[in-house]
């Protein structure tokens, strides 16, 4: 089944983002989406996929409380799209590298699009690509936080993938990674030796698909 709804914005909706949606102040206007509608849908989901999990599954959570309890995967960050042979993770550039095209930034046609890439067979395994994703989403990382970390190493941790958090969220204030727990005796070392040069305890949280992506790990 699909869902889709809209909901009237606090301020107008700006021509430029109209010219780009098709949705207008008038199509919005006394719209609601309706909590219940949401709760009835999402019921008996055992995971929600989202084109860039971090930010759609903070947004979904401050709204509807349910998506908390129930596990996410990213289709964005959760393929190594470049591996196969793809542009890039953008779903325009996906669905160019598939000879596909759609009714972009509209959600329902958004959606029936990332469902057709995730049937795509991915060229190095030749099993789909949603196979993949839920591979990956059912695995468990952790997230290392290296906390007061040296200013003037900051480009050293950029280029090792590490993601700046400013705090606002609730989560340190600090240069964060996410990795396979395989990993974190290794990732630990690299950050005692080459960041901090000093044997230094740090905060390395466990994290499933029921909390990642979300702003509470």
């Amino acid at each position: 089944d699909t869902f889709g709804s809209l909901n009237e914005p606090t301020n107008p909706i700006p021509p430029e983002i109209s010219d780009l949606t098709g949705i207008t102040n008038e199509m919005v206007a006394g719209q609601r989406i309706e909590a219940s509608a949401v709760s009835a849908f999402v019921a008996d989901a055992n995971i929600v996929i989202a084109h860039n999990a971090s930010f759609d599954r903070q947004f979904a959570e401050r709204y509807w409380p349910e998506f908390e309890h129930l596990p996410w995967g990213c289709s964005a960050n959760e393929i190594d799209w470049r591996a196969h042979g793809f542009a890039g993770s953008r779903l325009e550039y996906l669905l160019m590298g598939a000879n596909l095209f759609h009714n972009a930034h509209r959600a329902v046609d958004d959606c029936h699009a990332l469902l057709e890439i995730l049937a795509i067979p991915l060229g190095k395994t030749g099993q789909p690509a949603l196979a993949t994703l839920l591979e990956h989403a059912r695995g468990n990382t952790v997230r290392v936080w290296a906390q007061g970390a040296p200013y003037d190493l900051k480009d050293e941790l950029k280029k090792r993938r590490y993601r700046w958090n400013d705090g606002s969220d609730g989560r340190p204030k600090a240069w964060n990674i996410e990795i396979d727990d395989k990993l974190l005796e290794a990732e630990m070392k690299y950050l005692r030796e080459e960041i901090y040069g000093r044997n230094v305890d740090l905060l390395a949280q466990q994290v499933t698909a029921l909390t990642r992506f979300s702003n509470r790990n």
